[in-house]
């Protein structure tokens, strides 16, 4: 396998990644992409927690989850959690050429429109060029600090990409580490005719299985149960129970000894081999093999996916069995591709303890209501003890101008009065003869984010602009982004052998001269003792409904949940009432304010996972 040279030095807030670089030796093949660069360096994110759900376990742990992008998330974690992570399961972005949408319908009856069910795109799994591959390296070099000694990772793919995932992670994580290639079988359904009518139907997922260390890893043997139709051979019955006479095809001297000595051996007139007594309590049944047939994907009437209604979603079988397979109870689960928390829903009810990371602030809400949940349920078992129900709800840095990314570059288009380029594999946009390029949202923009645009630039017509006017910059571009390095545009230039013309429009600094979507408003009110909501307006969910605000006979059509702090102390959100309804329910609307209440803290969130928060005054 190729050398590595991995250090990562953590000093007060800075993280670093110090050449994590791979020499190749001969014979050793490896992956190489347009752009591909070393991740060399990372930096430290501080995380601000905004919510608090549950108490702590005995020993003082909380579960985490953070809204954020996930390279920045982990580079956060880096400095607590590096070699703590038993098991890592994710199930990233395919390269699958299509956006995903949740499918969002009003809830009850009293609104009768043909708009009142609409599809909200949750992310989208498009990509340029190469960036998806440069994407994914710099994540699973992170993902590997953060496993332990004897952990393990699970990398969920399809027919895209998965040949390409394997040689980056042979390149990390060393091929002497690869362990499994399991084949999911996850339908046996064919579906149209028409869909398939040149190749043949895909019914299958590949889940890559790599260790930290071949000599050094953890792994639980696990059975399926035996067939109804193998159970039935048991009809005899002895003093030890049900069993039957077995072929003893293949035995040593010492085997074959002990059974007899046991009375479970005899000799059948002309058998070529003697047979033995199999008990049926002694069952395990089959072992699992890299062959997984017996888990169905989800249908969209199955009860785990009308619980969350979102695109993608895994079974929680799936990940059960992966927990179960290379994790003990207590031990450290972590998903930095969370999306409806099915990982963190499976590690809740065996007993493992977790991390979590989405950049879309949906998959946060989703996953924080389907664990509360979980965690009301666990807690009313005997032994609730043994689980880890609580949990806390994390920013990675203060930057939430949008609560959906996917969205944000068309709002951003919008709001500056950019001229859009469908199609253009380079820039979003033109405005005032310059090329615009939307830099990543909700995090700061760092010189790591302008490699991309570097690979990517025209550097023929460049070369020939310059022959032309070597005093005049071959291209005039705006950087648009959400904070920045300070020398970001200095960078951009100096990388480029030709003169640029480089502008830096910062949505933070410049947010106040735009308008991206609407606030929420409500009506709340304390009467007699209840804290009462008497109305709630999200207006971006109504504008995308086409709805005025009269045409809605009641708010709570509107809600998802309503949370409710009685003695808010101004930084964590903690909650003493959860009301989340069914999906055909609405939420109560009205509250009994508890005789201790100091500031009240209200968070309603609507269908769109966007949230209003108000304090009131008790």
């Amino acid at each position: 396998m190729p050398t590595t040279q991995s250090k990562l030095n953590i000093t007060g807030d800075e993280t670093e990644v110090e050449k994590y670089r791979f020499e190749p030796i001969k014979g050793y093949p490896m992956l190489h992409w347009r752009g591909k660069r070393p991740f060399e360096s990372t930096q430290y994110y501080p995380a601000q927690i905004k919510e608090s759900h549950g108490e702590p376990a005995s020993e003082g742990w909380m579960n985490q989850i953070f809204w954020g992008d996930n390279l920045q998330v982990m580079s956060h974690l880096l400095k607590k959690y590096r070699g703590q992570v038993k098991l890592i399961y994710i199930d990233p972005p395919f390269d699958s050429k299509a956006d995903y949408k949740k499918r969002i319908t009003v809830r009850g009856q009293s609104v009768a429109n043909d708009q009142t069910t609409f599809e909200e795109k949750q992310y989208t799994d498009i990509w340029t060029n190469d960036e998806y591959l440069q994407f994914m390296y710099e994540r699973l070099i992170l993902l590997r600090e953060l496993l332990s000694e004897d952990g393990s990772i699970y990398v969920h793919c399809d027919s895209h990409k998965s040949h390409y995932l394997r040689a980056i992670l042979d390149e990390i994580f060393g091929n002497s580490n690869f362990l499994s290639e399991v084949i999911w079988q996850r339908s046996t359904t064919v579906g149209s005719s028409k869909a398939i009518a040149k190749r043949f139907p895909t019914l299958t997922d590949t889940i890559l299985v790599y260790v930290k260390h071949s000599e050094n890893y953890f792994f639980n043997k696990l059975y399926t149960p035996p067939s109804e139709e193998y159970k039935a051979r048991f009809k005899e019955k002895d003093d030890y129970g049900y069993f039957y006479w077995n072929t003893l095809a293949s035995y040593s001297e010492e085997t074959f000894e002990n059974l007899k000595k046991q009375g479970r051996v005899r000799w059948s007139d002309g058998a070529k081999f003697p047979q033995y007594k199999t008990y049926l309590h002694e069952l395990k049944g089959n072992v699992v093999s890299n062959i997984w047939s017996d888990i169905n994907m989800l249908n969209p009437m199955a009860e785990e996916r009308q619980s969350t209604n979102y695109p993608t979603q895994k079974p929680e079988a799936l990940l059960e069995r992966i927990l179960l397979s290379s994790t003990s109870t207590s031990d450290l689960v972590f998903d930095c591709f969370m999306g409806s928390g099915t990982t963190q829903a499976a590690a809740i009810k065996l007993g493992r303890r977790f991390l979590g990371a989405d950049i879309n602030l949906g998959a946060v809400q989703t996953t924080t209501k389907r664990l509360l949940g979980i965690a009301d349920t666990l807690r009313g078992q005997l032994d609730h003890e043994k689980f880890y129900t609580g949990f806390e709800v994390y920013n990675v840095n203060h930057y939430d101008v949008f609560r959906n990314p996917i969205q944000a570059r068309d709002l951003l288009i919008e709001a500056l009065e950019i001229q859009p380029l469908p199609g253009n594999q380079v820039w979003d946009g033109e405005k005032d003869g310059r090329f615009v390029k939307i830099m990543p949202v909700n995090r700061i923009a760092t010189r790591a984010d302008l490699n991309e645009l570097i690979a990517n630039l025209d550097y023929r017509t460049y070369e020939k602009r310059n022959h032309e006017a070597p005093n005049k910059a071959v291209e005039h571009i705006t950087l648009v982004c959400m904070g920045h390095e300070p020398d970001l545009a200095a960078v951009l230039k100096e990388q480029v052998p030709f003169r640029l013309d480089v502008e830096v429009v910062d949505i933070l600094r410049d947010k106040s001269n735009l308008e991206f979507r609407r606030d929420a408003e409500a009506d709340i009110r304390i009467e007699g003792g209840h804290l009462i909501i008497k109305a709630f307006y999200p207006m971006n969910l109504l504008q995308k409904l086409s709805l005025m605000k009269e045409n809605v006979q009641d708010w709570r059509e509107l809600t998802e949940s309503v949370m409710i702090d009685f003695n808010f102390d101004g930084g964590v959100f903690a909650p003493q009432i959860t009301d989340i309804p069914d999906k055909n329910e609405l939420v109560r609307g009205t509250y009994t304010v508890p005789a201790q209440a100091g500031t009240i803290r209200v968070k309603i969130t609507d269908l769109l996972s966007e949230s209003l928060e108000i304090s009131i005054k008790n």
